[in-house]
């Protein structure tokens, strides 16, 4: 049997929207969730739709410097979510959004997101952890399942985790796919690339599509380090984990079709709920992006 190789179109699939006739707010957009082995969409699925639709809404130049981000609904897979924008505020130097998502007549999803226009200032960002071995020296995460097995893991989820998720993701230290490999630390690193060069989408600049490719792919490994030092790993039996809200700060502009480094850590677990904290670096040590997210932790 002949596998589609793996591709980025996962991503600029789910970040492309229509246009339609705002029923609440000022603008409207429908945008399609991807399919994945799970009973519900991809959080990060409608994080990147709502971003690109509230993008599209600000004409003046403006970069998105901050979202977030409340999930109040699981989405279905492979349906339509419904974006509404309200044009909350548009100043000279900063723009704000609200965006709620809608599907089966329901809001699944709401978010605030702010735009800048950017001025002179001092620089300045968290260092680059020079002792993480290089992605050339790592395991894709093909590589790592090939003749495993073990948990609830079926024919399906190891090729979600191997190609289906756009980006080529590899572990320091190694995966928590089907058990936790090295130690129970509350951190840990993954370097990503897109399998492919990222398509252009529809209403997006590349800029702009770069920065829902950054709110798309974060979601993905947020909350590991909090199943790392619990010792849990995706495939243990009964395991639910479901994204609750969520924060980004895009700080400065950068390519994410090279090799980009994605350092997280656990902040806190208790009460069914852990907070992971991540930062999003490229190669030469630009610090990109700051993600927080806390989300349900269900073992069995």
């Amino acid at each position: 049997m002949t596998r589609t190789p793996p591709t980025s179109a996962v991503l600029t699939d789910a970040i492309t929207l229509k246009p339609a006739r705002p029923d609440h707010f000022d603008l409207a957009f429908t945008a399609t969730t991807q399919p994945c082995p799970w009973p519900k969409a991809y959080g990060g699925d409608l994080v990147a739709q709502a971003a690109a639709a509230a993008m599209r809404s600000v004409t003046d130049g403006k970069s998105l410097h901050s979202m977030h981000s409340y999930f109040l609904r699981p989405a279905d897979i492979g349906a339509e979510v419904r974006y509404e924008v309200e044009v909350v505020r548009d100043g000279r130097g900063y723009s704000t959004r609200q965006v709620r998502g809608y599907q089966n007549g329901k809001p699944l999803y709401v978010c605030l997101a702010g735009f800048a226009a950017g001025e002179a200032g001092a620089a300045f960002h968290t260092a680059f952890d020079e002792d993480v071995p290089g992605p050339e020296d790592l395991s894709t995460s093909a590589e790592y399942l090939a003749g495993r097995a073990g948990g609830s893991m079926t024919e399906e989820s190891r090729a979600y985790w191997s190609g289906g998720r756009g980006f080529d993701m590899r572990h320091v230290p190694g995966p928590v796919y089907l058990t936790v490999e090295g130690e129970r630390l509350p951190h840990q690193a993954v370097w990503l690339r897109p399998f492919d060069p990222l398509r252009p989408v529809d209403g997006l600049t590349d800029a702009q599509r770069d920065l829902a490719a950054l709110a798309y792919v974060c979601d993905y490994t947020i909350l590991e380090p909090v199943l790392r030092v619990q010792g849990l790993a995706w495939a243990e039996p009964g395991l639910v984990t479901a994204s609750l809200d969520h924060a980004m700060w895009f700080h400065r502009p950068g390519p994410v079709d090279g090799w980009l480094l994605y350092v997280q850590e656990a902040v806190a677990a208790d009460a069914g709920r852990g907070l992971g904290t991540g930062r999003f670096f490229t190669r030469d040590h630009r610090h990109l992006a700051t993600v927080v997210q806390e989300g349900l932790i269900r073992p069995t």
